[in-house]
């Protein structure tokens, strides 16, 4: 796989509306942040069976926050920043207090890029756009920090449907992003 920098090219086409271009320029993306984001659970301690939620929320940040990378930067240290910012909220919700030295496991940048969501679509009604039990599957899963195990005992579901399920739902959030869009 080509390290987040060398993947650039490919998120210029993507907001151009290649579609096929953002299609390899997630995957490249997903198998990245799996082995970062498996690198910082194992830094603080933590096994890489909560790597996979970490993962889904990250790209939704990506496709949700696309449109804030500067194109004449690279895309290495903006998807270094998405990484860092979702492992340390994951591990906040899991009431890790302890330091975590994100330099070791994610190349970070002297100078990370602050990625906001723009305030002008409505979380609620996002969440609200979702049919009941996804919306409470990403409710407990994302918001919550609840584990998809634990999500799945509570529904009567398989690990695995919780997960397709939240998968699924996150695609609908991101379609729902894109026609909510000013």
């Amino acid at each position: 796989m080509a390290g987040p920098d060398d993947l650039s090219a490919l998120m210029r086409l993507a907001r151009q509306g290649d579609e096929e271009a953002y299609r390899r320029l997630l995957g490249q993306i997903a198998i990245w942040l799996r082995a970062v984001v498996r690198r910082g659970l194992a830094s603080a301690g933590r096994g890489p069976a909560e790597s996979e939620d970490i993962v889904q929320e990250a790209l939704l940040a990506v496709h949700l926050k696309r449109e804030t990378w500067d194109p004449s930067r690279p895309l290495g240290p903006w998807l270094r920043a998405i990484a860092r910012h979702k492992l340390a909220d994951h591990l906040r919700r899991r009431g890790f207090h302890d330091h975590l030295d994100i330099d070791e496991w994610s190349n970070a940048p002297e100078l990370a890029v602050e990625v906001e969501a723009p305030a002008a679509i409505d979380s609620r009604r996002m969440l609200a756009s979702l049919p009941d039990r996804q919306r409470t599957i990403v409710q407990e899963i994302s918001l919550e920090g609840h584990s998809a195990a634990d999500v799945a005992t509570r529904l009567g579901m398989s690990e695995g449907a919780v997960r397709v399920a939240l998968h699924r739902a996150l695609k609908a959030l991101a379609a729902f992003y894109r026609r909510e869009q000013p």
